[in-house]
């Protein structure tokens, strides 16, 4: 079976990621994206994302398939570092010694104090010199180096959910969490069923894509080489036939939905019950753990060991 992994895409393998409650999955991947977000520690986010690797190689029984999704990340985390080095300047004095400026100058980035310690940006590398934009910072390389491992984890924690969790159990999960909305009387049936249908189609989206671009290869267009005037053109020939693709399968869908006797506003009876079992509970307390843990590391009265402490990427 190929586990490559497909964001939308789910893999049908017996793993105990996959017999978790949807209800359950869901929430915590949208808990784990806060804690990634608000986690100050490198050691945190490490805790964290190793967490999630572990989970994610229990779920697709890949391991090569986590090294694959570095790739995106790693390319945005590039640009950033790129954009960082334009905008973020270094607490340098005089003679190039780093120094805590002054409260009335300009840079916003020259220090951060941080329990009682005062962490300075040093300049590594300025090649136009340290009073001129483009520098290689230590501020630049923390804040480029959270940014790549937070867009990994998100990345790791949304396929997750989308290869173990299949959509109409998705889609009921997420009908039982917006459970409460009926009594503001939203029509909360109609809402999962687009997403449903949202999660359904991008996957196959996906195979229609690669389907026109090989289509439009055999034909000649170049979608790799060529200047951007060129590329540019290969993409419409990519995206037009894509979005007529995507109007007729929508209609096919409205079709077959009317002919079902499908009647969005009717009473609905749910064929498949949830029912939370006792490895529910134990992943519940192991995320509760984590999530303890993030909330202890942000409390400055909290005595973290100075390692700890050395890894504060929040400047």
């Amino acid at each position: 079976m190929n586990t490559k992994a497909i964001i939308g895409k789910y893999l049908p393998l017996d793993t105990v990621i996959h017999k978790l409650d949807p209800r359950l999955k869901f929430l915590a991947n949208i808990l784990f994206i806060v804690l990634f977000f608000i986690a100050e520690h490198f050691i945190t986010l490490i805790i964290l994302i190793s967490f999630i690797m572990i989970t994610y190689v229990i779920a697709t029984k890949s391991i090569r398939s986590v090294f694959k999704k570095i790739l995106t990340p790693l390319y945005i985390a590039l640009f950033i570092l790129f954009v960082n080095m334009l905008t973020i300047k270094g607490a340098a004095g005089p003679e190039g010694t780093a120094y805590i400026p002054l409260a009335g100058e300009t840079n916003i980035d020259g220090y951060v104090f941080y329990r009682g310690q005062t962490i300075v940006n040093d300049i590594y590398w300025a090649p136009f010199g340290i009073d001129k934009p483009f520098q290689l910072t230590k501020f630049t390389l923390l804040r480029t180096a959270s940014i790549f491992v937070r867009i990994y984890a998100v990345i790791l924690t949304t396929t997750t959910l989308t290869v173990t969790t299949k959509p109409v159990l998705l889609t009921k999960a997420i009908n039982d969490l917006l459970l409460p909305f009926k009594l503001i009387r939203i029509p909360t049936e109609i809402i999962t069923m687009i997403i449903s249908i949202s999660l359904r189609f991008i996957p196959t989206l996906l195979d229609e894509a690669n389907r026109i671009m090989k289509a439009q290869s055999s034909r000649g267009v170049d979608f790799k080489h060529g200047k951007i005037k060129d590329k540019f053109k290969s993409f419409i020939v990519l995206i037009v036939p894509l979005f007529v693709s995507s109007f007729n399968k929508a209609n096919d869908l409205s079709d077959a939905m009317i002919s079902r006797g499908y009647q969005p506003y009717a009473k609905r009876s749910h064929y498949r019950q949830l029912v939370p079992k006792w490895y529910d509970l134990l992943a519940l307390l192991l995320i509760m753990g984590l999530t303890a843990l993030v909330i202890v590391t942000k409390i400055d009265s909290v005595n973290l060991p100075w390692w700890w402490l050395k890894t504060f990427q929040r400047v």
